[in-house]
């Protein structure tokens, strides 16, 4: 299949062709999990997260030893339309903030041993306001898909993006009307903390959105170009190029959830690589989970995005890797099995 892509024709041709993961080392590893010091199914979910696991890294006994998360950072030209609670210029001084070290997902990065990149797309350059039209012209789409395709390290094992931008959880909800369809209300939550009055014109501004957008309904590539942000289409480049190569993938909160969700429209299967790493307290990120058949590895009541809880979730997987590859089997302990 390729390996690089120059225009939208040529993505789409990638999308259409992900490898799948290797059966015989999925199936190895539940034969493993069978034969390890302890009660068949003792370990719950971790058994199931392990044999996933080997299967996308095509070993029976691989182990997360190089993960890697990535911020993206972009500005949303619908925030002229009062949609959040803080300035636009916040995106900026929080990427200064990453970089830094400063941030959540600082620490969380740091704690569970994986290499942290912050990527600022075209801050000063905010995308269209999705009301008056297209957030991004296709060119602009396939650049922002690319900056997300060439941010991830070919020699990671285990991927969680994450993304900052003012705005983006109109984007996120607007992106999930248009392919989900119901009521706007319903996609739209607080996001920065917008409440009331402010609540309800957030939601007329996402159902504005799509009303402008015909071409987005039901179309994840769509969607993703006329709702989207820079950051929010360069996470789902990340999380495609992350599957040509096997590398696991854990989704964050709503807002990432989203940008998956136009891969999952866009070709059925795409997510089979992704786990997500946590259910938000943003109101619709449930909804959306259960859309795309994810079951929540974490339930924490968080909503920062950052990719903090998709970082947190880090820690469960490698958690069932090292118990999977690093018990011994009841042969090799000279214990007696039942």
């Amino acid at each position: 299949m390729r390996q690089d892509f120059t225009s939208l024709a040529e993505f789409i041709e990638i999308i259409q062709e992900l490898p799948s993961p290797r059966v015989s080392a999925r199936e190895a590893a539940a034969a493993r999990d069978a034969c390890l010091t302890k009660p068949p199914g003792s370990l719950g979910r971790l058994e199931e997260i392990a044999a996933w696991y080997c299967g996308w890294r095509g070993h029976e006994r691989a182990r997360v030893e190089k993960p890697q998360v990535i911020v993206f950072a972009g500005n949303h030209g619908v925030t002229a339309q009062g949609v959040s609670a803080f300035p636009a210029e916040v995106t900026g001084q929080m990427v200064a903030n990453f970089e830094a070290g400063g941030a959540a997902i600082n620490q969380l990065a740091e704690t569970f041993g994986a290499g942290l990149s912050v990527h600022a797309l075209g801050l000063e350059n905010p995308t269209r306001d999705f009301t008056q039209g297209p957030a991004m012209s296709e060119s602009e789409f396939v650049d922002a898909l690319m900056k997300g395709w060439q941010a991830v390290d070919s020699k990671s094992d285990l991927l969680v993006v994450g993304e900052m931008g003012i705005g983006n959880t109109t984007s996120a909800a607007a992106i999930s009307l248009a392919l989900f369809g119901g009521e706007a209300e319903a996609w739209t939550g607080a996001g920065t903390g917008v409440a009331g009055e402010a609540l309800a014109h957030k939601a007329t501004v996402v159902a504005r959105g799509v009303e402008v957008n015909k071409s987005s309904e039901n179309n994840g590539l769509e969607a993703l170009r006329c709702l989207g942000g820079r950051e929010i289409a360069a996470m789902a480049g990340a999380m495609v190029r992350a599957r040509t190569l096997r590398i696991p993938l854990i989704l964050d909160g709503f807002i990432c959830t989203a940008a998956a969700a136009c891969l999952h429209v866009a070709q059925p299967g795409a997510l089979d690589h992704a786990l997500a790493g946590h259910v938000s307290a943003e109101a619709a990120h449930p909804k959306l989970l259960k859309i795309l058949n994810k079951e929540p590895i974490l339930s924490l009541g968080m909503r920062l995005g950052e990719g903090s809880g998709g970082a947190l979730a880090m820690a469960v997987v490698k958690g069932a890797l090292a118990c999977h590859s690093g018990m011994a089997t009841f042969a090799e302990a000279g214990v007696s099995e039942a």
